[in-house]
């Protein structure tokens, strides 16, 4: 026995070496962009191109981000994207949730042709609908406007939301809600005294990735906005490429500090964003 543990004990160390050199070489390489975006946003503007190209700068500046947190201008662009991040992952976790729990627990007329309908909408690129919604915004008034972002966004994460949440839902027993429903309560107290409690990981992973998807959405809050008062934080960042210059350390930085919040929600919620995901893959 000992022979053979000592005889695939090199071989062994030796994948095991090479596995984790593999992996370390992945991560760096994934994280160089991410790095040196904040080495440069630390640079003066004039340092970023400079030869040759420096890691870590000699002059170092917190001038892009003083620049960027005393504008009001940038500051409405992140409270902009607050607004609308926050309110587009209400909306859909609260639509998700009951029409998940519809589509789980009933049968009902046209239950699969609307399903095949929530699946199509996921396949339809999002450019080929700019113009339609830009007339139809128009139209109804909303342009320029908060509901009009939200309700858009909508569109794009409620699809993805509905799928995953209907999955989850699947993979609880039935009996549970039936259970409470013998005991005189209704559907809608089965749905959120029950299934929602015990849903948390599924929610908070719709949730993430809600969030994550609205934050960062560029292409209609580009289309639908006109003024600064209503632009997002990825218009903020193209509108600092001007005509002559680009303004690079403070791409960085505003780069940088659009990033923490969408860190800050998966750092706090990784065991259930993980968890939630693994679920509602997996369909029994």
């Amino acid at each position: 026995m000992s022979k053979v543990v000592g005889h695939r004990g090199p071989r062994y160390l030796l994948l095991k070496t090479g596995a984790w050199a593999a992996l370390i070489a992945g991560a760096l390489y994934a994280a160089l962009p991410v790095i040196w975006m904040l080495s440069t946003s630390f640079k003066k503007n004039g340092e970023v191109f400079a030869q040759p190209p420096k890691l870590i700068t000699s002059g170092f500046s917190f001038d892009a981000y003083v620049a960027i947190l005393t504008d009001p201008t940038k500051l409405r662009f992140f409270m902009n994207s607050y607004i609308v991040a926050i309110a587009v992952t209400l909306l859909t976790l609260f639509v998700a949730i009951l029409a998940s729990y519809g589509f789980s627990r009933y049968d009902f007329p046209g239950k699969r042709i609307i399903n095949v309908v929530i699946v199509a909408v996921q396949a339809v690129p999002p450019i080929t609908l700019v113009i339609p919604y830009f007339g139809l915004m128009v139209l109804l008034g909303l342009y320029n406007t908060y509901p009009g972002l939200i309700l858009t966004h909508m569109v794009f994460t409620l699809p993805y939301a509905i799928i995953m949440m209907t999955a989850y839902f699947d993979t609880l027993p039935k009996e549970l809600d039936e259970a409470v429903k013998v005991d005189g309560a209704s559907a809608w107290t089965a749905l959120w005294r029950v299934l929602v409690p015990i849903s948390v990981p599924g929610i908070v992973a719709v949730g993430v990735y809600t969030f994550m998807i609205s934050w960062n959405e560029y292409l209609f809050a580009l289309t639908l906005t006109r003024t600064d008062e209503m632009r997002t934080v990825p218009i903020g960042i193209q509108l600092l490429m001007g005509q002559h210059s680009y303004e690079w350390n403070q791409m960085m930085a505003m780069s940088i500090l659009g990033s923490i919040p969408v860190l800050i929600l998966f750092l706090i919620f990784q065991r259930s964003f993980i968890g939630g995901l693994a679920s509602g893959a997996v369909k029994d």
